[in-house]
């Protein structure tokens, strides 16, 4: 009896260590399941839309052999399946799989309220784009201020997203820091403080000519981290600052320098003098803005110049004009007279009648002043009193580009041939060597008219 005990004590603790071992096992697999590993958490489950609603649109959002789906429908607007939580900061990764000409986006901070747009969903947005476009990574403002950050910016990031293969994402909304990462490659950067909580959500966009119903997009591996977060603030990419008058260490690090502190004067004077103009420009809130001269408001103003000079270089300004306002940016300036240099236009081509001078437009927004036309779509050219971004490259070898909300819109050579003979043909004909100084000032240009600027920063190449 005494034996018998003994053996089945030994046999209860096998048995209870085998136990031990299986719930062992089956908690690393779950673990594993649910993705919280280092902090992760799973945000699908892989069987059904559990933590999940649908908002706006009638898209068919289902789960399909352990991934998640989600189809194109005719007659409805863009629709957008919802996490039910709300997130500040965290890193967000998934795989997805989107049919050819397909457009879609996850959203970021975004926000959806009835009493804002009846509950349109708007925001952040990270761009799914299946189209020979290639813009898949750039940051979109979804129902909101729109491109925040284009494809066009990173040339080497377009080529991350790879058509009709499974593609891993990850994102960064870390602070005021938005990174996104295709396949392992940096694609977009943007420093932002308009919203740092809110939605995440997957989007079906509504039916375009590209894709049609029934093209669909595929979702898996679906995590989130929101704990014991580090992030990428590694240069190496084109960054958006977004917030006005500022530089990130990385956009330090870069090179980069604020022209305009958003407060004084300090660093700018009138062409040909030591000093700034007594008229014509004040500063308030963060805008240095010229006075416009009116007959019941008379203005002695002049145009004001950086002190310090620059030979190759990458320039990125915000302007923001009033209606039938002219005003632009001169660089390389100095053969012909103190304000004499390439000009990047600033205009209201709707109402100003300089818009319809020149030839073919070449004096029209963003256009090199006189020489040559912009090249620009509707949707990436703002209005009167809307904020615009504007950037001027200037590379050691004399190519130049113009940029306007993130689009290239002209391009050349100074010095070229081409060049020289559009300068031949132009108001400029008779200033010997136009343009090809080896360094000059930046010049902000008073036109009589009332236009801001902000954000002037500058690197030399």
């Amino acid at each position: 009896m005494k034996t018998g005990c003994i053996a089945e004590q030994k046999l209860r603790k096998t048995y209870l260590k085998s136990v031990n071992v299986t719930l062992i096992l089956l908690f690393c697999i779950t673990s594993v399941y649910s993705g919280d590993r280092g902090g992760w958490l799973s945000l699908f489950n892989g069987k059904d839309l559990t933590g999940w609603h649908q908002l706006n649109g009638k898209a068919d959002f289902k789960v399909e052999k352990g991934v998640l789906t989600g189809t194109m429908v005719a007659n409805t607007p863009n629709s957008f399946l919802v996490a039910d939580n709300e997130y500040s900061d965290f890193i967000l990764e998934l795989d997805l799989l989107a049919d050819e000409g397909m457009n879609s986006g996850i959203q970021l901070r975004s926000i959806s309220k009835p009493e804002i747009m009846g509950g349109r969903v708007h925001g952040y947005q990270c761009e799914v784009d299946a189209t020979p476009r290639a813009w898949s990574g750039g940051i979109y403002d979804e129902a909101r201020r729109e491109w925040l950050y284009t494809g066009d910016l990173n040339p080497e990031g377009k080529k991350a997203f790879k058509q009709g293969k499974w593609n891993h994402y990850r994102i960064e909304c870390i602070g005021t820091n938005i990174r996104t990462w295709i396949n392992g490659k940096p694609v977009a950067w943007v420093i932002d403080d308009m919203d740092s909580r809110g939605l995440i959500a997957l989007q079906v966009h509504a039916v375009t000519a590209e894709a049609g119903p029934g093209s669909k997009i595929r979702w898996k591996n679906i995590r989130i981290k929101t704990t014991n977060l580090q992030a990428d603030l590694s240069p190496g990419i084109f960054i958006v600052n977004l917030i006005p008058n500022t530089l990130s260490e990385a956009e330090e690090a870069e090179g980069w320098k604020l022209l305009f502190d958003g407060k004084t004067t300090n660093g700018w004077i009138t062409p040909g003098n030591d000093k700034f103009p007594s008229e014509g420009w004040k500063i308030t809130d963060g805008v240095i803005t010229t006075v416009p001269n009116r007959p019941d408001n008379p203005v002695r103003g002049s145009d004001i110049v950086s002190e310090e000079k620059f030979g190759a270089f990458e320039l990125q300004f915000e302007f923001n004009f009033t209606e039938g306002s002219n005003s632009g940016v001169k660089y390389c300036i100095g053969n012909g007279g103190p304000g004499i240099g390439l000009e990047y236009q600033i205009l209201d081509d709707q109402r100003h009648p300089d818009a319809k001078a020149g030839v073919d437009g070449n004096r029209t927004l963003a256009s090199l002043y006189d020489l040559i036309p912009a090249k620009k779509q509707a949707r990436f050219t703002k209005g009167p009193d809307n904020w615009s971004s504007g950037r001027i490259v200037l590379y050691p070898d004399n190519r130049v580009e113009h940029w306007l909300n993130g689009i290239k819109v002209l391009e050349y050579v100074r010095g070229s041939e081409a060049y020289l003979l559009l300068v031949s043909k132009s108001k400029y004909a008779d200033y010997k060597d136009f343009g090809m100084v080896k360094e000059s000032p930046v010049l902000l240009q008073y036109h009589q008219d009332e236009v801001k600027f902000r954000s002037i920063k500058i690197r030399k190449l």
